[in-house]
């Protein structure tokens, strides 16, 4: 998913630029325009339309491969980010007279521009979902593993399709029959593993995954080893889970998976530059916000009694326990009588203001200070409380793994999965935790940047 939205970036990315330059050629002559190519300003200018407009693009949801199925959903995306585009450049413009284009040359731009994105994107729906640019996959096993990771194959046809099953049954089973209960479609399964690689060659088959949950049988070491030398990408369930979830598989990973398998890389300068991201966005937050700090501690007075922060114990990095604030949302003590508690769908006990301010994430805006002193990153996962990471600990495998990097104002777990109150909820953003810290980087950390604007505008999630 993040290799099909990065291609879809980076052309997008070629066509508003050619757009903003051809239309302005058009308007001003190609020989005005070479002059100014490499000034600062026209690159600073051109720098401002790519980015809002590519913004405009993401908040209008063009770039959700799950939705924009058809050119319909398409067009109506791209118009819509047009609009967007359009209209928030005029406040720019606005606000800063001297990049400003001319309404001409910025009309121009913009329906090029979706012209061309249009056309780039149905060309691209049309190659995804045709199955010559599908990956062909082979599941080697038939127990219940097998069975899951083809239903994720069937929920996945633009990226993959199944060809079908191998089996790794030999001999007889605890019934006294050579026929094992199958946890396939029997019609699916292509053969024995025995001749592994004549199934694979006739299915034309590109990935093989290998899902062995049943102790039947033995695993095919040389036919899966000349599969592998003969050019078919050999992978086990937990890494294809990944690749086509965006999430780790929880109950089929071992401690030696996470020892040997890529990611988990976090250098130096990558932590470096995080940091510095880190206290960059805080600033640049918090004296935008701090002005309506007093409008708000005035709204929490009126609204309630108590005080206007909100602290509460969390953990952080390496467990390390931190205060966090937050713009209160609930009544004084208001825990008093219950203890700690996972917050309910209409809690009670939050206040009318506190509903607004949690739906806007406006309670969280103070959480600036945690990341500027270093106690939170921007993006990772959301600190939890003590006592409920102490009970999780002991349901969940690999619960503490979650608290080997700082915890962030927002995170993976946040903008792909709803607010979560119970353990299995906590299962589920686990699993979106740990995709983040297998893969964590530069790109991730900006898609989850502006997943996250788009989450604030539109409301998603907040309790």
């Amino acid at each position: 998913m993040t290799v099909n939205l990065t291609i879809l970036i980076i052309i997008d990315t070629i066509l508003a630029a050619g757009s903003l330059f051809l239309m302005a050629a058009v308007r001003l002559g190609y020989s005005e325009i070479s002059q100014k190519i490499g000034d600062f300003s026209t690159i600073f200018t051109a720098v401002i339309f790519v980015v809002l407009v590519l913004f405009s693009s993401h908040l209008m949801e063009v770039y959700d491969l799950g939705k924009n199925v058809r050119k319909r959903e398409i067009i109506v995306n791209i118009l819509f980010g047009t609009v967007t585009a359009f209209s928030l450049l005029s406040v720019v413009y606005y606000l800063e007279p001297e990049i400003m284009l001319g309404r001409g040359i910025l009309i121009l731009s913009l329906c090029c521009f979706a012209f061309l994105q249009f056309c780039w994107h149905a060309l691209y729906l049309m190659g995804k979902n045709s199955s010559h640019f599908c990956q062909k996959v082979l599941v080697l096993g038939t127990g219940p593993l097998a069975a899951e990771v083809g239903s994720i194959i069937a929920s996945n046809k633009r990226n993959f399709i199944l060809v079908g099953y191998a089996s790794c049954h030999t001999g007889t089973c605890d019934n006294g029959t050579d026929d094992p209960p199958y946890d396939v479609p029997r019609d699916e399964i292509l053969g024995n593993c025995d001749n592994l690689r004549d199934i694979a060659q006739q299915a034309q088959t590109e990935i093989i995954v290998v899902a062995l949950s049943e102790r039947r049988g033995v695993f095919p070491l040389r036919d899966v080893l000349t599969c592998k030398l003969t050019g078919i990408k050999i992978m086990d369930a937990p890494s294809f889970y990944e690749a086509a979830q965006s999430k780790l598989m929880l109950e089929s990973i071992t401690p030696s998976w996470f020892i040997f398998s890529d990611g988990f890389h976090r250098t130096t300068i990558l932590s470096a530059f995080k940091r510095g991201i880190d206290i960059a966005l805080s600033c640049i937050g918090l004296l935008i916000t701090l002005p309506f700090f007093p409008l708000v501690a005035a709204a929490i007075k009126l609204d309630s009694p108590g005080p206007v922060f909100f602290k509460q114990e969390r953990l952080g990095n390496w467990e390390k326990r931190f205060m966090l604030v937050k713009f209160r949302t609930m009544g004084q003590d208001a825990e008093k009588g219950t203890g700690a508690v996972w917050a309910e769908k209409n809690d009670p006990r939050v206040t009318k203001l506190g509903r607004f301010f949690r739906g806007s994430r406006i309670d969280e805006i103070p959480q600036l200070f945690n990341v500027l002193t270093g106690s939170m990153s921007f993006v990772g996962p959301r600190p939890e409380r003590p006592e409920f990471v102490e009970k999780l600990k002991l349901v969940i495998p690999y619960y503490s793994q979650r608290h080997f990097i700082k915890p962030g104002l927002t995170g993976w777990a946040q903008v792909r999965y709803p607010y979560g109150a119970s353990v299995e909820d906590a299962v589920e953003k686990l699993r979106y935790d740990l995709y983040y810290i297998k893969n964590m980087g530069p790109f991730l950390d900006t898609l989850i940047f502006f997943e996250t604007i788009k989450v604030v505008l539109f409301g998603f999630g907040g309790r």
